[in-house]
């Protein structure tokens, strides 16, 4: 295990990993610190093989569920993740679907139960910093907003942890990134548009610059092949790509102690 302190990232499918904080992970890797995947749930309402929606009659559960499997074991080595867990749980799908009523699905899960196995852990890789989404879950999405409630609470239970952050996109550059791609005649992931912008650029605590690793970023997107509603950004030209994803934001969230010097470093300061 390194001596670098450990770094963990807390997301809700397969493929989040690729488009929220990816540059982070393979800047922090790099480095030479320990990079946790837990990925919550398996994301088995994704689209199948057949391009099905979750909410499809027809939908193969089980199909996208292996597929996705071997999807994030690809996408995570690829960014340079340590170590990748899943939990297990069921994906919810979207608000509003019938599967929200699943009792398996995670945002029904007790969330002390769900807390603690994910404080257990942060405590077995004496985690120092954590990642996750903000209370919105960056766009509303049912298992986005419960994988923030339980790292929340999982903060309760454990000792590593020293800060939380949550990935954002600030209002200004989420406004511009919209307008510029949209006037370039691009298709964005409906979770993009529904961002909407409800984080100030104030909140912005920690500004990385990853643009070495866009091209990294985007190959890890691509290893998402089977949710082809994110192919005009897996297609996007190169240099646009960079221009849109080259440099990541962090909201602190949370922190156990006063801290100071994590402009552009999430560890700044410990």
């Amino acid at each position: 295990m390194s001596s670098l302190p450990t770094l963990v990232y807390v997301h809700a499918h397969p493929d989040d990993e690729a488009f929220f904080g990816a540059g982070g992970v393979a800047h922090y890797a790099a480095l030479g610190h320990r990079v946790v995947l837990v990925t919550c749930t398996n994301g088995q309402l994704g689209l199948d093989p057949s391009g099905r929606s979750g909410d499809d009659a027809l939908h193969d559960s089980a199909a996208t569920k292996s597929v996705r499997s071997g999807e994030l074991q690809r996408a995570a080595t690829l960014l340079g993740f340590s170590r990748v867990v899943t939990l297990g749980y069921d994906d919810s799908g979207m608000k509003g679907w019938s599967e929200n009523e699943n009792p398996g699905a995670f945002m029904n899960v007790n969330v002390d139960d769900a807390a603690r196995t994910l404080a257990a852990i942060f405590e077995e890789e004496r985690a120092v910093v954590v990642v996750t989404y903000d209370e919105n879950g960056f766009y509303g999405h049912p298992d986005h907003v419960m994988a923030n409630v339980i790292t929340r609470r999982a903060l309760d239970f454990s000792s590593s942890a020293q800060r939380l952050y949550y990935t954002v996109v600030p209002q200004g550059v989420i406004t511009t990134f919209v307008e510029g791609a949209m006037g370039l005649g691009l298709s964005l992931p409906e979770w993009v548009l529904d961002a909407a912008t409800n984080v100030p650029d104030e909140l912005v605590a920690t500004t990385l610059d990853v643009r070495k690793y866009a091209r990294l970023k985007q190959e890890a997107m691509a290893a998402h092949a089977s949710q082809v509603d994110n192919g005009d950004v897996v297609r996007m030209n190169e240099d646009l790509f960079t221009l849109l994803f080259g440099t990541e934001y962090y909201q602190r969230a949370w922190s156990r102690d006063a801290t100071n010097g994590d402009l552009v470093d999430l560890f700044g300061g410990i």
